[in-house]
């Protein structure tokens, strides 16, 4: 009776791993199709704001799956924004230092450091039954590696230099607004019901990192062999 129930959950890993495996991203890609200087502040901001949460959803599918990552281990909503918020203060962090040139972290390296760090954080969760309170400050580190991420698609859009500051700020808000739409969405299809649950650790945990790991690790690869 086990046996017959874990046979769905390799599937559903299985299935997952191949869908964005053979999925085409690459056919999405950001455009800045607008004249900035003909539209108003505010006109500018939600346009940048639209931009970062676009960055997430449906574009940023490596952030998607660390915010995930994140979320499958302890789902409860308060845990989840503790981390959410140790990640968006530290790339909050870098997205301005390299915006303002202060640093030039090398883009093909952080790509591949992003994938490495989904490697992580799925890996914990399959061998770890509970949430850590070291998790927040490896989260930490991973966001600061992200924000070089979110900073090299910013710099790809450019921005304007008569509203520089607003746009940057914009843009972060947009990032925020899409990984919280994907905590919402994680919380409402699987932690509400499930989170308590004597099983949710074997059969909903580990099989989704497993797909999640498959992933990020052959991006690790591919990233790391393109370097």
């Amino acid at each position: 009776m086990n046996k017959g129930k874990r046979i769905p959950l390799f599937q559903m890993a299985a299935a997952v791993f191949l869908l964005l495996f053979f999925f085409p991203f690459d056919l999405f890609a950001h455009t800045m199709s607008y004249d900035l200087s003909k539209l108003s502040k505010t006109g500018i901001g939600w346009i940048y704001l639209k931009l970062g949460f676009t960055h997430i959803l449906p574009y940023g599918y490596d952030h998607v799956l660390f915010v995930l990552g994140i979320f499958f281990l302890n789902p409860h909503l308060k845990s989840v924004l503790w981390q959410a918020t140790a990640f968006t203060v530290a790339h909050s962090i870098t997205i301005g230092l390299a915006m303002y040139g202060l640093i030039k972290p090398p883009g093909s390296v952080i790509e591949a450091i992003i994938a490495l760090s989904i490697v992580f954080v799925a890996v914990e969760n399959i061998f770890t039954t509970e949430l850590k309170w070291w998790r927040v400050v490896i989260v930490f580190c991973f966001g600061l590696v992200h924000g070089c991420g979110f900073a090299s698609a910013l710099t790809q859009l450019g921005l304007p230099q008569n509203d520089y500051l607003l746009s940057l700020v914009a843009f972060n808000i947009g990032v925020e607004l899409g990984q919280v739409t994907v905590i919402l969405v994680a919380y409402f299809a699987v932690g509400r019901w499930f989170a308590e649950k004597q099983w949710y650790h074997r059969r909903i945990v580990v099989p989704a990192s497993l797909a999640i790991g498959m992933i990020a690790l052959y991006w690790t690869i591919e990233r790391t062999l393109s370097i």
